[in-house]
């Protein structure tokens, strides 16, 4: 139980009525009427207890006061005697103590990490054929800038080995197996992602936001390889080109109401999807995402790249369509036993060219080309994770022509910073029996702070 005083200023008026109401209700009424210098020798009484009980509170308060309240008084009264000094700073007391930051100066440096993706195959098609690929190293730099930007660059070594390659004579070709393709700046920006109405600028070389997975390293996807769509019209590798990136996250939707993100993206064009053309393309990209539960998500977004092809003999307008969905499946209390992801998604390519060794083929700016890709994957325990993908493409050349890709995945994590998974790609087609298939053994690991990022 705490106990309120006032603070009353002795010999105030608020003193001497409380002196005198003290005095009206202590003394008895014989008291009263006694002699004034009886009266006034009470009267003195009772103000001297007044002045000690201000006193007891003053020093109640200063008592309650923060510690920090003398340091800043002490702090207060530095500054005055040094303006009153002429600016010179006062003596540092005898006890204060110093201490040097030289050391703190390493947390200005970026953060460091190197992802290393390798392989082995076995290709039953070809025993002699190379069976290791060191696919690829990357090297990752990291920093945030101020409180408002930071940035990211990506540097990597691909090594060209006996992987999924889509619409080609021979898919799982190993001549140039042992051909390392040198280093490379795979991604390299400056973001700022605190700018007013919910915008985000990215100004640099990046991978752009055709979908979900075209953002992901190679190191991070789900699968060894992308999409066969995705390796039928944009290539092995993702579409990653240098330019401007402006975003925009809606303010208004959240959990099961939705999330929503647009971007547009201006780049110049130095992707093999518009050949020898350095004019800008175009980029579209919408997203909507919704928590339906505690364990559910669902995500669905679109995408859409223009730009101009021009080589030696063509000059047209080459546009791609995208559309992702992805679901996920992730109970609260079983966060790492139990899980589903389901993705998919549809591309159409609009431009299509003639094979490189048909000298009599026609360039055909409104032919179409369809792609369809869908994957799963299961989480059995914290390590063990299954999953399996199924696409299907028409040839970029050829709509007539097409294949399919068949691969069941097994993975174990050791933990975040060691991937082992194996996996049997069975590329073929429906009209045809020329499947190939392949074996392959991944092993991923990472040094450093970037681990299997995917976002």
């Amino acid at each position: 139980m705490r106990l309120f005083i006032p603070s009353i200023a002795p010999g105030s008026p608020g003193a001497l009525a409380l002196v005198a109401a003290l005095a009206a209700t202590a003394l008895p009424v014989s008291a009263q009427q006694a002699q004034p210098d009886s009266v006034r020798a009470e009267l003195a009484r009772l103000a001297s207890i007044v002045d000690s009980l201000s006193a007891e509170v003053s020093r109640l308060r200063q008592a309650a006061e923060p510690e920090d309240a003398d340091e800043l008084a002490q702090l207060r009264a530095a500054a005055a005697a040094a303006a009153d000094a002429g600016g010179t700073s006062p003596e540092p007391a005898e006890d204060q103590q110093f201490v040097g930051r030289q050391r703190s100066l390493q947390a200005l440096n970026p953060e460091i990490s190197l992802n290393a993706d390798v392989f082995g195959f076995v290709n039953p098609d070809d025993a002699n054929a190379d069976n290791f690929s060191p696919r690829e190293f990357e090297l990752s730099l990291q920093a945030a800038l101020d409180p408002f930007s930071r940035a990211k660059l990506f540097i990597s070594r691909h090594a060209v080995g006996p992987e999924v390659a889509a619409f080609a004579d021979h898919a799982h070709e190993d001549e140039h197996a042992d051909e390392g393709g040198g280093f490379d700046v795979e991604e390299g920006y400056v973001e700022w992602v605190s700018l007013p109405g919910g915008l985000g600028l990215k100004v640099g070389k990046f991978q752009q936001r055709f979908g979900t997975l075209n953002r992901w390293h190679s190191h991070a996807l789900p699968f060894q390889s992308r999409s066969l769509p995705h390796l039928a019209y944009l290539g092995e590798e993702a579409l990653a080109q240098a330019g401007a990136s402006l975003s925009w996250l809606a303010p208004f939707g959240g959990g099961a109401a939705g999330t929503y993100e647009a971007a547009v993206e201006v780049t110049r064009s130095a992707h093999p999807l518009f050949g020898e053309s350095n004019l800008p393309s175009v980029l579209g990209h919408i997203n909507g995402f919704w928590q339906l539960s505690q364990a559910v998500d669902l995500e669905l977004n679109g995408s859409w790249v223009n730009g101009s092809y021009e080589d030696e003999t063509a000059f047209f307008d080459r546009n791609v369509y995208g559309v992702e969905l992805a679901f996920n499946w992730i109970p609260p209390a079983l966060t790492r036993q139990r899980g589903l992801t389901l993705r998919g998604g549809v591309m159409v390519l609009e431009g299509l060219l003639p094979e490189e060794d048909d000298p009599d083929g026609v360039v055909d700016p409104d032919g179409r080309a369809l792609g369809l890709w869908s994957m799963a994957e299961v989480r059995l325990s914290p390590s063990w994770l299954v999953g399996a993908r199924f696409d299907w493409a028409e040839s970029p050349h050829d709509p007539d022509v097409t294949q399919t890709l068949l691969s069941p995945t097994l993975t174990w994590w050791q933990s975040e910073f060691v991937r082992v998974r194996a996996s049997y790609d069975l590329l073929g087609s429906f009209a045809g029996n020329d499947s190939t298939g392949l074996f392959a053994l991944q092993v991923t690991f990472a040094m450093g702070p970037h681990k299997h990022e995917s976002y």
